[in-house]
């Protein structure tokens, strides 16, 4: 089946003309409308990020007093890792006799809780968003990936960057799913329920998948993780080590702290590519739920960005967003038309062309849309109005 794009041509020329999806950046595109496809939906535009932050601070320039860091991260970082190698002392050197079954519960509910947090507090590090200077960004990430068993933080820095300048382009975003992927898993339930059990494993899989060469700071990573981890098997115990490695499996699997890697980007409406969650696993997990937002202004710590989602609220109002990562996990599950093909996709030609050709002009969302987009942006409204389901 041939894939879906807008309507919007590219050229070879620079035209500069107003980019049609002004001001809240929805696409014409649409979902494939069979279950069986297995492809991407494709856009020939580029992300919508860039340009409506242009619009925002157009309307809203005080939203640049939000920019800075929050070295409290820092400390719910420092605190976070304590309590889980306490956790991994207890189990291995002090409570040896607990039943394997006691161990796991102990691992899903407080090491995969903690585990999923590590890797919200390395996501802010990745950002420079905890301290000014790169380097006590780069040793906090450290810090929290001491207790994961994997060597984490600067890989994902490296990648996490790299998915925000190319966001859907296809073989530069490391966020999007192999090719393999979709092959193997489709829309089957039972292999989806799999996919996100092991959703750690592919995120490693997709950023070998590259094939780039190792940096510095990723070697400095992989020879302090694996002193760590030689530490806590001597002077704790492999059982310990154990514990710790099954927390991340869960943290980063089958846990709402985890539902928002397929929050953040699968397609739940046409024309929208990223979404937000609005639960209450934001004060958990440090708003990492607000994903539109930061994708449209990462300078912003999560202690203030909702206060950029309320100076703004005429441009996020409209966008569907997400009340419940329980749900998220289920629907993606349980709906024939989500799977790892649930993603859409550029060329790096179109992320080129869809930046030099189209500007974002300075109006606010009052302005006159096209009728395509405005029923785009009712249905999203009256779907986010509709799903004010309770959960995490």
């Amino acid at each position: 089946m041939p894939p879906h794009t807008t309507d919007i041509p590219t050229s070879t020329h620079v035209a500069y003309r107003d980019d049609p999806r002004h001001p809240l950046y929805l696409g014409t595109w649409k979902q494939h409308p069979e279950p069986y496809t297995r492809d991407f939906v494709h856009d020939n535009l580029e992300e919508p990020h860039r340009k409506r932050q242009k619009a925002i601070l157009a309307k809203h320039p005080e939203v640049r007093q939000l920019y800075g860091n929050e070295p409290l991260t820092a400390v719910i970082g420092a605190a976070a890792t304590f309590v889980q190698l306490s956790a991994a002392y207890i189990i291995g050197c002090v409570w040896t006799d607990m039943h394997w079954a006691a161990v796991l519960a102990i691992a899903y509910l407080l090491g995969g809780t903690i585990s999923a947090l590590y890797g919200v507090i390395i996501h802010e590090a990745g950002h420079n968003l905890v301290f000014k200077r790169p380097l006590f960004n780069r040793l906090t990430g450290l810090m929290v990936n001491l207790p994961m068993v994997v060597p984490i933080s600067q890989s994902f820095r490296r990648y996490h960057l790299e998915h925000h300048q190319f966001q859907g382009v296809e073989g530069m975003d490391p966020d999007l799913p192999l090719d393999a992927e979709i092959d193997l898993i489709h829309n089957n339930p039972l292999l989806k329920t799999l996919w996100v059990f092991c959703y750690s494993a592919m995120y490693v899989v997709r950023g070998l998948a590259l094939k780039k060469q190792p940096q510095r700071w990723e070697l400095i990573n992989w020879a302090f993780i694996v002193s760590v981890d030689i530490l806590i098997a001597r002077y704790m115990s492999v059982r310990s080590l154990a514990y710790l490695a099954v927390s991340v499996f869960f943290g980063y699997g089958m846990h709402p702290g985890a539902a928002h890697f397929i929050q953040e980007h699968y397609i739940f409406r046409d024309g929208q590519e990223t979404y937000s969650y609005y639960g209450s696993g934001n004060i958990l997990y440090l708003n990492i739920g607000l994903h539109n937002e930061h994708h449209d202004f990462p300078q912003i710590p999560w202690t203030r960005i909702w206060k950029l989602r309320r100076i703004a609220a005429e441009f996020y109002d409209p966008l569907f967003a997400h009340t419940s990562w329980i749900n998220v996990i289920f629907h993606f599950i349980a709906s024939p038309m989500l799977g790892p093909q649930a993603r859409l996709v550029r060329s790096y030609e179109s992320h080129k062309t869809g930046r030099a050709e189209y500007k974002a002009p300075v109006s606010a969302p009052s302005v006159a849309r096209s009728a395509a987009a405005k029923t785009t942006i009712t249905n999203a409204s009256l779907g986010l109005k509709k799903r004010r389901d309770s959960g995490v």
